[in-house]
């Protein structure tokens, strides 16, 4: 579905994995979509709901490689918009 909908707009995001790590030292993997500009970004977006993310704020201005430090607290996303974890992966 992403891919489709890159190629459609002509969009071609870099992928970066990182760990995304809240105060409680909940973690999870996850994949980043990085765009040339906030515009494809914000399509993005409004298609596939999900968290914006800045390197300057959210790698500790860019000492951090490869972590995302989060602020909040922790909660599991098991759907965002039309991607879904399935279900034998929910527990």
């Amino acid at each position: 579905m992403i891919r489709e909908f890159c190629e459609e707009r002509g969009l071609a995001p870099m992928k970066r994995q990182v760990q995304a790590i809240w105060p409680d030292h909940s973690y999870e993997s996850w994949r980043l979509y990085c765009f040339a500009d906030e515009a494809s970004a914000q399509a993005f977006l409004d298609h596939f709901p999900g968290v914006m993310f800045d390197p300057k704020r959210d790698r500790e201005n860019g000492k951090a490689r490869g972590v995302w430090r989060r602020t909040g607290e922790y909660k599991r996303i098991l759907d965002l918009g039309p991607l879904s974890v399935p279900e034998i992966l929910r527990s």
